[in-house]
């Protein structure tokens, strides 16, 4: 008799469906079905680092906004470490009150997605790896997309840090590099560093296979 593992196929996959808000972010589509949301605040009095909001819009390859896309990041903390237990680096102090992870959606009517939260410090690259730059992960789902999209932020004013980041040099093409690289706009006395990302097109952003 054949194994069961070796009779089951593979199961379809699928898109996030018009329903993404409904299910993870319900707050932003009018429902309060949770006890706690999840925010797109990742910041509170006692978080350690330099407040900033990062920004920006998703792209179709027919450069048209995408407005009902879901944004997830994760990032270290103000000296570069993660709240994870896979993160070994005793050396860096551990900020209890930042979380490192957040969840928002693009705004129904401009497309834009943002988050509040502190710039990232630099994180030790794996053993025998350079440092790599301060950078945001971010995790993209839509109707659309039939597996999640994973790319990263940097921000335009580490120049020197982004020059040496080992993820970044993989990149072979400078062109593609800056799909990367948010802009720093300074707005009311909070630094915003704006990132568009393109889903298709000849200034399709870099993504991923994690």
């Amino acid at each position: 008799m054949m194994p069961l593992i070796e009779r089951l196929r593979e199961t379809a996959s699928q898109t996030a469906g018009p329903y993404v808000h409904i299910g993870l972010i319900p707050h932003q589509a009018g429902f309060d079905i949770f006890e706690t949301n999840f925010s797109n605040v990742l910041v509170g009095p006692e978080t350690k680092g330099e407040r900033i909001r990062i920004e920006g819009r998703v792209f179709d390859g027919a450069d048209e906004p995408v407005r009902d896309v879901l944004v997830e990041i994760w990032q270290a903390n103000a000296a570069g470490r993660y709240n994870h237990l896979a993160d070994r680096q005793e050396d860096k102090a551990l900020d209890e009150s930042f979380r490192g992870w957040g969840r928002t959606g693009s705004d129904f009517e401009t497309g834009i997605w943002s988050f509040e939260t502190i710039k990232p410090g630099p994180v030790a690259g794996r053993k025998g790896h350079r440092p790599m730059a301060p950078h945001i992960n971010l995790w993209i789902a839509a109707r659309g997309i039939n597996i999640a999209l994973q790319t990263r932020l940097y921000f335009g004013d580490e120049a020197e840090a982004n020059a040496a980041d080992p993820v970044l040099g993989l990149i072979e093409q400078r062109s593609r590099r800056e799909t990367l690289i948010a802009q720093r706009e300074d707005r009311g006395g909070l630094p915003t560093y704006v990132l568009d990302i393109r889903l298709q097109g000849p200034n399709e952003t870099v993504f991923f296979d994690v």
